[in-house]
């Protein structure tokens, strides 16, 4: 009797825990809703401020977040972001809006958007500044990336004892072999293109010339980029920019001020008048300042005429399944565009660095099969290189920002063993047994002969000359000049219009028009494919995790794992022979 009643008080026990724990999780829900974005539609007054915090992401696609961390260990909680075509449609309306009377930039020193986004972002507020309203910025602390859009402003104010530590556009990398060779790993590496330097980190323990040359040359045509504009808005001379730099002359506020690089240093209170006296009001609480990302809820998001333009967003590496560009789903959402009767052109947005070369091919066909049908125009973010370029390279135009990284027209196969260290560290002899002689290629217990090696060269040439083929026909240029500027080198965007892979400078904006056009519209409305996912969604995904994603990512967060944790993914991703048409990095450069 004793029993029962024990185990009831327990189950009951059990029972109450439960129930209680699903109040806290549903209490939990909540509150991370309550603290995302509302769905209302914000009022806007008179004399308004529009606010560009640079601070704040401007990503690919406006998506739905919570507003601050809530400190759920080794959950990353979906922080709300803006994209950069609502983000330009923004400041467009505001240059016509009456409400809105100036823009407002301001700096804390970190830049939290890419090259290519900052790049169409500074665009647009050339447009509003031609408009004839002021945009004003003002910093604590300029970081470069920060300063390229700040210049554009009429006024640039800094705190006095703010810092603008411009020192140029750099990127670092580091080679892993001699601590492979430690562990008793290695990596064979096999590649069509003296530029594929992909995994070249993994073989070698330094770079190698070609590999210095391209990114040298890349660094330098966005440093050309981002200099002249800087020094064109400033009225700077480039000689002295750039002499001022490399004797690390800029730093202090008041050295940023003798440079002419702003125009007033002023203590916090001191910048509050000025912006006060700007738009005619005596205290800082009469201020109305608007943020963009708020103000970004006003646009009108009503069907204007009967063409639809729709924008195909394609981010991240590519991939059969999983996160990223997964080519099984993409395949589907381009069928679902194709058959829509409504949708009158295609505007195919590309930000990856490419991945799969099979999965890469399966998307071209999908492409070309629906450009056959409607127009199809690429518009270039920040990546659109190796199988980012395959999968975009046949279509009727192609837009690009000046620094974006593109090309990389090559492609590597990748395997690695642990052969050695088995041997050597763990006293551990592996045996393979097989019906044939290479039944046991790719097993990471032994490294590939060179018979194997050959026989994946094949694989790599073949996948090479489709490649330059599939270039070839969309750039209408013979096999000769796409192998001359082909061999897995990077291009920036200003240096793909040179060499011909690229048509023209613009962002995702100019390739709507220019779609438009194609299609034969003059009014038109916008629908973006696929669908963004709402908080709820994201939320719930940042709580489960996916199952196609490594341990460190879901913890860490991919942009946070470290380069030797990264050698850890890519073991663990890489546990076969494979071919790639992917970059050589992610590059993180420092501005």
């Amino acid at each position: 009797m004793n029993f029962w009643k024990t185990f009831l008080a327990a189950l009951l026990g059990c029972l109450v825990a439960l129930i209680l724990n699903l109040i806290l999780f549903f209490m939990l829900l909540g509150a991370i809703m309550s603290a995302g974005s509302t769905s209302e539609v914000p009022t806007v007054k008179n004399s308004s401020i529009l606010k560009i915090d640079l601070s704040e992401a401007i990503g690919e696609r406006t998506q739905e977040g919570v507003g601050a961390d809530l400190g759920i260990p080794f959950v990353s909680m979906p922080k709300a972001s803006l994209g950069i075509y609502d983000a330009i449609r923004a400041i467009e309306k505001a240059a016509e809006d009456s409400k809105i009377s100036m823009i407002l930039i301001t700096d804390k020193g970190a830049v939290n958007s890419g090259l290519a986004n900052l790049e169409e972002l500074r665009e647009a507020l050339i447009k509003f500044h031609d408009c004839g309203k002021p945009v004003v910025s003002y910093g604590i602390n300029y970081s470069l990336g920060g300063y390229y859009i700040a210049s554009v402003a009429d006024k640039i104010y800094i705190h006095n004892e703010g810092t603008m530590p411009i020192q140029g556009l750099g990127a670092s990398m580091m080679f892993f072999k001699d601590a492979l060779d430690k562990l008793g790993v290695e990596f064979q590496l096999i590649r069509h293109g003296k530029f594929k330097a992909a995994a070249e980190q993994y073989i070698k323990n330094d770079i190698s010339p070609e590999n210095r040359q391209q990114n040298m040359e890349m660094l330098n045509s966005i440093w050309e980029n981002w200099s002249e504009a800087i020094c064109i808005s400033r009225k700077i001379d480039p000689a002295v920019f750039n002499e001022a730099i490399d004797q690390l002359k800029i730093g202090t506020a008041e050295s940023a001020k003798e440079l002419n690089l702003v125009d007033e240093t002023l203590t916090t209170d001191e910048y509050t008048q000025k912006i006060c006296g700007l738009v005619g009001v005596e205290k800082e609480e009469d201020l109305k300042v608007v943020p963009i990302a708020t103000y970004a809820k006003t646009l009108d998001q009503s069907m204007k005429g009967e063409k639809r333009i729709a924008v195909l967003y394609a981010e991240g590496e590519i991939a059969m399944n999983g996160s990223g560009i997964s080519a099984n789903k993409f395949v589907r959402q381009v069928e679902k565009i194709r058959k829509d009767k409504k949708i009158d052109a295609v505007v195919f947005r590309v930000n990856s660095p490419g991945g799969d070369a099979q999965a890469a091919e399966l998307m071209r066909e999908a492409l070309q099969k629906l450009a056959a049908e409607k127009p199809l125009v690429c518009s270039f973010g920040e990546y659109a290189a190796s199988g980012g370029y395959w999968i975009s390279a046949q279509a009727n135009r192609i837009f690009s920002d000046k620094t974006t990284l593109t090309g990389s027209i090559g492609v590597f196969s990748l395997a690695f063993n642990y052969a050695k260290g088995l041997k050597e560290h763990l006293k551990i002899n592996a045996v393979q047994l097989g019906t044939h002689k290479h039944a046991t290629a790719g097993d990471m217990s032994r490294p590939m002969d060179e018979e194997e090696i050959a026989y994946t060269q094949k694989f790599v040439e073949q996948i090479y000359t489709k490649f330059m083929n599939i270039v070839s026909d969309g750039r209408k240029m013979s096999i000769a000049q796409v192998d001359s500027i082909a061999q897995g080198r990077v291009w920036t965007g200003t240096q793909g219009v040179e060499v011909g892979i690229v048509d023209e400078i613009g962002g995702i904006e100019d390739a709507i028009k220019y779609a438009a056009s194609l299609g034969g519209a003059t009014t038109y409305h916008v629908v973006e494919y696929p669908r963004v996912k709402t908080q709820m969604e994201v939320m719930m995904e940042s709580f489960s995790g996916s199952g196609e994603e490594s341990l460190l990512k879901r913890i860490f967060g991919k942009k946070n794992v470290s380069q030797a944790e990264q050698i850890l993914q890519d073991i663990e991703e890489n546990n076969r022979v494979k071919t790639y048409v992917r970059m050589p990095y992610n590059y993180e450069f420092s501005y």
